[in-house]
């Protein structure tokens, strides 16, 4: 009953995955009891949907039905991202098409090349919990996750997905898979790899690297003294993977002439800390694109005020606080100079008074927070940066 249950969940997953691409829509796979068990947005895996509530969000979602062997449930789909109008007759055929195709090639065996991407899928996306199983089936596939690694997120939708003639056609699938090759491909040549085992296709135009990250393999990007500004371990290296992704940037951009983002996430220890590090690197994407514009490199911690705004896990925004004032952990005076110049509501006149020091001395401190946090407490984007910053670290403080 085991194995009927897990060849169902992964029945239910590839569909999820083929009909988000397809209809560029949320998409979830619930069970015989409404449990939500695959869906394109991890969060909801084991809600409970009651359609007997009649919630005005469930109203336009298609619901197709879908059996495998001992397995029911049903496929649910949600309004496109683009608001594009879909056909809810076209749409329902495509979900049975995608659903008939994959019960029908399940008893065929995957590629060497699928299971390696599925591998790397499922640790993204926490779907992966046995650490001792990981590494024995990355070994088999040709991969060795023991080294510290991080995630690097390309998107290269612009040229992975979008025709560049001027006639109006959709690339075929075939197009779509030989261009993320040459983007893997360019990855592969630029970080010298030995295979492409490490990358991965996620779908949508987005290519990942699991680059390994420590000093040994960063070093052609790494400057003396990067590792002494890093204020913690989830930070340490950050500098020499940013450096490296400009210079990945570059070849990307020049090998395939089109427009390209990229998102580095920190790295975090253990395989399962790969998935953290995708969220890092998928925030950072989808934050830095929209607020900082295309064709560059985005981390957290160059995010400014956006990072705390966008980012939704607490811990995220607790330990990029520490890292951009880390700075200052051996400098109580400048903490205490900082927290009273806020309070002062920036005025330098009555936080000297209130210091009791001179103007100057306090101009002095102030030019120096700025040299060790790269922050300006004069600026206002930087002043509200360090205030939050200040704040969070007093409310998770010991």
């Amino acid at each position: 009953m085991v194995d009927v249950s897990d060849r169902f969940i992964q029945i239910a997953s590839i569909v999820t995955d083929k009909i988000a691409q397809l209809l560029y829509a949320p998409v979830l796979v619930t069970d015989g009891k409404g449990m939500v068990i695959t869906s394109s947005e991890p969060y909801q895996v084991g809600l409970a949907l009651d359609w007997k509530r009649g919630e005005k969000a469930l109203e336009n979602f298609l619901r197709v039905p879908l059996q495998y062997e001992a397995g029911i449930g049903e496929v649910i789909v949600g309004e496109p991202f683009n608001q594009e109008v879909i056909s809810p007759r076209l749409a329902q055929i495509l979900v049975e098409l995608v659903v008939n195709q994959t019960t029908a090639n399940q008893d065929q065996r995957p590629s060497q090349h699928e299971l390696k991407n599925q591998l790397i899928y499922d640790l993204l996306h926490s779907r992966v919990r046995d650490e001792t199983v990981v590494l024995t089936r990355a070994r088999q596939l040709g991969m060795d996750l023991t080294p510290p690694r991080a995630v690097i997120l390309i998107n290269a939708v612009d040229y992975i997905l979008k025709n560049s003639s001027n006639f109006q056609y959709e690339l075929t699938e075939l197009e779509q898979q030989r261009r993320t090759q040459v983007v893997i491909s360019s990855i592969v040549n630029f970080f010298h790899l030995p295979s492409d085992t490490i990358c991965a296709d996620l779908g949508q135009g987005n290519v990942c690297v699991l680059k390994a990250s420590d000093t040994k393999n960063l070093n052609p990007w790494a400057d003396g003294d990067d590792i002494a500004k890093s204020s913690g371990s989830s930070w340490s290296n950050l500098v020499a993977l940013k450096r490296a992704a400009d210079a990945l940037l570059l070849r990307l951009r020049n090998d395939t002439g089109a427009e390209i983002d990229i998102g580095i996430g920190r790295y975090h220890p253990g395989v399962q800390g790969l998935a953290r590090s995708y969220e890092d690197a998928r925030a950072a994407l989808s934050l830095g694109s929209r607020f900082r514009g295309h064709n560059r490199v985005h981390c957290l911690g160059e995010l400014g005020v956006a990072a705390f705004v966008g980012v939704s896990d607490e811990n995220t925004k607790v330990d990029l606080a520490k890292h951009l004032l880390g700075p200052l952990d051996h400098e109580p005076e400048l903490l205490t100079t900082l927290d009273v110049f806020f309070a002062e509501n920036c005025c330098p006149s009555s936080t000297a008074k209130r210091l009791s020091i001179h103007r100057n001395t306090l101009s002095y401190r102030l030019d120096k927070i700025f040299s060790l946090t790269g922050l300006e407490p004069r600026r206002f984007d930087d002043a509200v940066q360090m205030r939050l910053c200040l704040l969070l670290r007093s409310l998770h403080s010991p």
